[in-house]
C-alpha cells in the first residue's frame, strides 16, 4: 500500500521515488518498505517509465537504517521472516528491469547502504557517508549487504567494513568503487536527474536489454554470460527501434524511439 512514507514524482520517463521520513533519518520501517515495494511494483509494469531515481527526504539521511524499535522486538524466528522482509523489496530493485539509481543525499547506514547498493548506480553527495554498523547492535547486515558489498569493493574490503562498522565517506566509497559519482550537496539531485533523463531518451528496449545481459555477468559464467549477450542481442536486432536507430545513423538525423 502506498502511504505518506513515500513520496512519487514522474516526468518525461524518469520517477523519482522519496523516502520520507526525514524526523527519524528516513529508516527503514515497516510501513516505508510496504510502500517503497507497491511503488516500484506499479513502475515496473508502468510502461511509460524507463528510469528510477531513489532519494531521500531532507539533508541529513538518503537512510539511516533499519528501524530500530522494530528491530529491537525481534527474535530468532521474527527476525529471519525481518530480513527476508528487506531482502524481497531490495531484489526486487535489483531485477527491477529498469535502470535504478540512487542518489544518496546523506547518511547511507545499515538498510539504508545496503538500499542503495541494491541500486543499480549510486550517485552520491560530498557529504554522504556510507556503512554497516549492525555489528554494534549484536547482530550482522539482513538486507543483502554481506552479498552485494564484496561484489562492490571486493572481499577484504568488505570484511574490513562489516567487522569494524566504520563509516566511510562519499569520497572513499567512490575509490572503492562503491559509488559512481560525487557531487556537492546542491547538485545532487540536479545532476542525478540530468543523467536520469538521457537514459530515459534512449531507446527503452535497448536500455533494458543492456541491463538484463550485464546484470547476467553476476550470476553465470563467462561462457553462459556470451551465450546469453547473443541472444538478447538478437532479440534486439528484431526490434521496431533498432531499425529507427541504425536509419537514423546513416541519414543522420536524430532517432525517434518508441520502445517497439
Amino acid at each position: 500500500m502506498i502511504n505518506d512514507t513515500i513520496l512519487l514524482a514522474q516526468h518525461d520517463g524518469v520517477a523519482t521515488i522519496t523516502l520520507n521520513r526525514p524526523d527519524k533519518l528516513n529508516a527503514l520501517n515497516a510501513d516505508l518498505l510496504d510502500a517503497l515495494e507497491h511503488t516500484l511494483r506499479h513502475l515496473q509494469a508502468d510502461a511509460s517509465t524507463h528510469v528510477v531515481v531513489i532519494t531521500g527526504s531532507g539533508s541529513k539521511a538518503f537512510a539511516a537504517g533499519a528501524d530500530i524499535a522494530q528491530l529491537h522486538a525481534q527474535d530468532a524466528h521474527s527476525g529471519r521472516l525481518f530480513a527476508e522482509r528487506g531482502q524481497r523489496v531490495f531484489s526486487l530493485i535489483e531485477r527491477f528491469g529498469k535502470p535504478v539509481i540512487a542518489a544518496v543525499n546523506g547518511f547511507a547506514l545499515g538498510g539504508g547502504c545496503e538500499l542503495a547498493m541494491a541500486c543499480h548506480m549510486r550517485f552520491a553527495a560530498e557529504s554522504a557517508r556510507f556503512g554497516q554498523p549492525e555489528i554494534n547492535l549484536g547482530i550482522i547486515p539482513g538486507y543483502g549487504g554481506t552479498q552485494r558489498l564484496p561484489r562492490l569493493v571486493g572481499m577484504a574490503k568488505a570484511l574490513e567494513l562489516i567487522l569494524s562498522g566504520d563509516m566511510i565517506t562519499a569520497q572513499e566509497a567512490h575509490r572503492l568503487g562503491l559509488v559512481n559519482r560525487v557531487y556537492p550537496a546542491a547538485e545532487l539531485v540536479e545532476s542525478t536527474m540530468t543523467f536520469a533523463a538521457t537514459l530515459a531518451a534512449k531507446a527503452p528496449l535497448a536500455l533494458r536489454a543492456c541491463l538484463e545481459a550485464t546484470l547476467a555477468a553476476a550470476d553465470t559464467s563467462s561462457l553462459e554470460g556470451m551465450h546469453v549477450e547473443a541472444s538478447i542481442f538478437g532479440r534486439t536486432c528484431g526490434t521496431v527501434d533498432f531499425t529507427e536507430g541504425t536509419a537514423a545513423f546513416l541519414e543522420k538525423r536524430p532517432a525517434v524511439f518508441t520502445g517497439r
